[in-house]
């Protein structure tokens, strides 16, 4: 087992790694930007060591920084968490020049997964199922609506290095192909630094599911159910479920037998994500891999009883998994809300700082992971995920009406916070009644928006 392990990262998911390797009895070591010189993570930590100003590209995507930090301080590993540089190749492969081990695939999976073109064409490979569209990378505005016109619209301009919907773009309307085309490839340039792009079929309104899988250097693999990520606001993940109540037994098999197969054909090792689309005659397609763990988590170890930070460590270190397929099971039901510093009435303006005061909520069967104290300053720079509040419940009913107490237990003042809207949506009929899919809070904003400013609270 390591040693010392450095967290190269942030908030919550910093505060969440640390607090695993505390209990595999490894020392965490932390990196911080200037702007987080008093966030809980450098708190917390005996080690803390600053790597540069506020702005990411200078601190927590200052890869050579970070090296020479976990080389100085002798660290075994390195931990990416989430964003920043958890599936960055290049670091991948640093990391691995250096002798440390990066907690996560290797660079050439990183890459191969990374590229969405490339992924795609190892699905089918795979007898993975596939949206419709095309079979690589399309070089020109031009091709994409030839090809648009053949498979018929809508269809779905896609980066194939992106990710969190930059560089995507819906097209209704042929004439606005080529425009949205070069729309999305410039957004593309400008976040990912390459223009590669490729498309497919647009299924509307689809529900989005993804199962957890996880994988050792001994060959083996196995998935650990699935969740439903359907409420999403700009393809922005807000409150995720497991296990999803549009799967029937017959049809989690067979997309789990699907998951396991994709990471088998990446060779994959470590926490993985495969992400699905299901249409709403039961159809499922492979839409990407994300190649780290996720925000969401925590509804997975809730319901399988695994701590999958642990899992990875122990994987990285080239322990065998702990479980077999056989040994996992799904108990009960689980949901979390992601708590972010944002004002859901004023187009989700990002609410960054002073937390005056935080009361988090508690008892059975309710954890909430956080960066937040009494007193933190929020900075502007970064991601506007505060908490998440995550619960557990022998049913989803159950799980619903806990969720609800929950949020109606949290306190945050300072910033303005979309857990009010949260606390709305776990009222909605269609939402109680599982009931939805990705189009659901464009759908139903105004009357969300509206509860909320009257106070009116819809029992279910």
């Amino acid at each position: 087992m390591f040693k010392r392990v450095l967290i190269a990262n942030r908030g919550e998911i910093a505060v969440r790694i640390f607090r695993a390797c505390r209990e595999l009895d490894i020392e965490p070591v932390v990196v911080y930007s200037e702007a987080d010189r008093e966030a809980l993570h450098v708190q917390l930590a005996e080690q803390a060591f600053c790597i540069g100003p506020a702005r990411s590209a200078d601190s927590y995507l200052n890869l050579d920084a970070i090296l020479t930090v976990a080389k100085a301080t002798g660290c075994d590993a390195i931990h990416p968490g989430y964003g920043f540089l958890s599936e960055n190749d290049t670091f991948a492969d640093a990391c691995a020049q250096e002798g440390i081990t990066f907690i996560g695939p290797s660079g050439d999976v990183i890459r191969a997964m990374g590229n969405k073109a490339a992924a795609r064409k190892l699905m089918q490979q795979a007898g993975v199922p596939v949206v419709p569209g095309s079979d690589g990378a399309v070089d020109t505005a031009e091709q994409a609506k030839a090809l648009a016109d053949s498979i018929g619209y809508p269809v779905l301009i896609k980066a194939s290095a992106g990710g969190g919907g930059r560089g995507m773009r819906r097209v209704f309307d042929p004439e606005q192909l080529i425009p949205l085309f070069e729309e999305a490839r410039s957004e593309s340039e400008a976040c990912f630094g390459s223009g590669e792009m490729y498309l497919e079929k647009l299924i509307l309104n689809p529900r989005h599911i993804e199962f957890q899988i996880m994988a050792d250097r001994h060959g083996n693999v196995i998935q650990l159910g699935d969740r439903d990520c359907s409420i999403q606001r700009r393809n922005q993940k807000l409150l995720e479920e497991s296990p999803s109540k549009a799967l029937t037994p017959e049809l989690r098999e067979q997309m789990g037998a699907a998951a396991v197969a994709a990471a088998k054909a990446a060779h994959y090792e470590n926490a993985g994500t495969i992400e699905f689309v299901l249409d709403p005659e039961g159809h499922f397609y492979f839409i990407e891999m994300n190649t780290r763990i996720q925000v969401e988590h925590p509804v997975t170890e809730l319901v399988t009883g695994m701590d999958l930070v642990r899992e990875q460590i122990r994987v990285a270190a080239g322990l065998p998994l702990s479980r077999t397929q056989e040994e996992v099971q799904l108990h009960g039901h689980a949901i979390e809300c992601r708590i972010n510093a944002e004002d859901p009435a004023r187009n989700f303006q990002p609410c960054p700082g002073k937390v005056e005061f935080v009361h988090l909520p508690g008892g059975c069967g309710v954890r909430v992971d956080t960066c937040l104290y009494n007193g933190y300053e929020l900075p502007p720079y970064y991601d506007s995920l505060m908490a998440k509040v995550i619960v557990h419940a022998p049913t989803r009913l159950e799980a619903i009406r806990r969720m609800r107490r929950a949020l109606e237990e949290l306190i945050i003042e300072g910033p303005a916070t979309n857990a009010d809207l949260l606390h709305q949506i776990l009222h909605h009929p269609d939402f109680v009644r599982g009931n939805y899919n990705t189009g659901f809070l464009e759908a139903n904003m105004q009357t969300l928006l509206a509860w909320s400013n009257s106070g009116e609270a819809r029992e279910a």
